[in-house]
């Protein structure tokens, strides 16, 4: 069985996020994603996703590609592969070629995890549908 396992903040969630897990999916046998927590994003990015983090949940869950849904409460990739042991790893081409995700790409090999990279879907994105909300407030 092949397990496949990609994250994400899925804030807004639109076709760019269907396009990637229907993507991960057609490419393994089971589809497990990581929401990242309110926390992890506060963190991350300095500021809180539109959607709180359970609905965020619900709502990949509903999304018929994904089979499992988890929290993701850190970036350590090589952590969730301990727990989840994925073969296939799903990421957005925006992070290839970087020393961090050339890193991982290493590391991961030496376990036998590929890093698939897709294409990001420049169209849409929540940081764009925000930024439309806001001009039509204005």
């Amino acid at each position: 069985m092949i397990i496949g396992y990609t994250t994400g903040v899925f804030d807004l969630f639109h076709v760019g996020h269907i396009r990637i897990l229907k993507k991960a999916k057609s490419l393994c046998d089971r589809l497990i994603v990581g929401v990242s927590t309110d926390a992890l994003v506060q963190e991350a990015k300095n500021k809180m996703p539109i959607i709180p983090f359970e609905e965020r949940m619900e709502t990949v869950l509903a999304c018929k590609y994904a089979d499992l849904v988890v929290p993701q409460t850190s970036y350590d990739k090589m952590e969730a592969w301990k727990h989840y042991k994925f073969n296939l790893m799903f990421v957005g081409d925006d992070w290839q070629g970087t020393d961090k995700w050339n890193k991982l790409e290493e590391d991961f090999q030496k376990v036998g995890v590929q890093i698939i990279y897709f294409p990001y879907t420049s169209s849409t994105s929540s940081t764009i549908i925000t930024e439309k909300l806001r001009q039509i407030e204005e």
